[in-house]
């Protein structure tokens, strides 16, 4: 089965909803991101870090380097209220952009 690409901007709502709970470094997002969707969200790096970059831009994440539980240095990302305020209005707009899809590809 192809995998599902990402529609745009659709990367940056999922980047603030897998930080919501906890911080996170760039590894453990793509992780989240790729188990909670069932394996269909899988992210490279080469989309990953812009991403976080113009989240970092927008203030609606911060970023701090902390030892990992694997003993290396990583950048954990942090949901600034910013980006919870974004997330909560994202999140909105993609429900309505949802069930209006369905309304329309709905048979019949």
């Amino acid at each position: 089965m192809e995998r599902l690409e990402l529609l745009q901007g659709t990367l940056e709502v999922l980047i603030l909803r897998s930080l919501q709970l906890a911080p996170n470094h760039a590894y453990g997002i793509a992780q989240f991101l790729k188990l909670q969707s069932d394996h269909e969200f899988m992210v490279d790096n080469g989309s990953l870090y812009p991403a976080l970059q113009r989240l970092l831009q927008r203030g609606w994440i911060t970023a701090q380097w902390k030892t990992s539980p694997h003993a290396r240095r990583a950048k954990y990302y942090r949901l600034t209220p910013g980006g919870r305020k974004q997330l909560l209005a994202a999140a909105s707009r993609w429900r309505r952009f949802v069930e209006a899809m369905g309304r329309v590809l709905a048979p019949g």
